[in-house]
């Protein structure tokens, strides 16, 4: 169960990386093609800069997928660079969850939760490293006993 979910995840993290960068290259387009400009910058300057926005984060969607892919084909857990890398994403997930509910509307916001949903079910399914359950040791110093009244139970200190 946890190796579809996770590759559902990889898969949702693949399409919108690839959705991210076109509606980035669409963005630059518009800016460079309408002389845009924004408090005085280049239209050129902002085009470049939505492009290299859109490739920087298709960029890291694409390693959170490949990441949790090497969880997935090994079943083993994150290490803690994959475990943060994950949290990272997840965060990022809410933060423009938030954002497309007021830009977009609520379909893209359900979208945004439904990656965010198996991104952190993934988390959660490969980010503990499994140990097995031993009991804890008893502690090396014994507490030390106070004697009561004899014959009765200890009084409270």
């Amino acid at each position: 169960m946890r190796r579809g979910i996770a590759s559902t995840a990889i898969l949702l993290l693949i399409l919108e990386s690839f959705g991210l960068a076109l509606v980035n290259w669409v963005l630059g387009l518009a800016v460079r093609r309408q002389s845009m400009s924004l408090a005085g910058l280049d239209p050129n300057a902002m085009a470049v800069g939505a492009w290299a926005a859109g490739g920087l984060l298709a960029l890291f969607l694409i390693g959170c997928g490949v990441v949790l892919g090497r969880a997935v084909l090994h079943d083993r857990p994150l290490g803690r660079f994959g475990r943060l890398l994950l949290i990272a994403c997840a965060v990022l997930h809410g933060v423009l969850g938030a954002l497309v509910v007021g830009l977009v509307g609520w379909p893209a916001f359900a979208v945004m939760m439904l990656i965010f949903g198996f991104v952190l079910w993934s988390l959660l399914l490969y980010g503990a490293e499994d140990h097995p359950e031993t009991p804890e040791p008893p502690p090396s110093m014994e507490t030390p006993v106070l004697p009561g009244p004899k014959g009765g139970a200890p009084s409270p200190a």
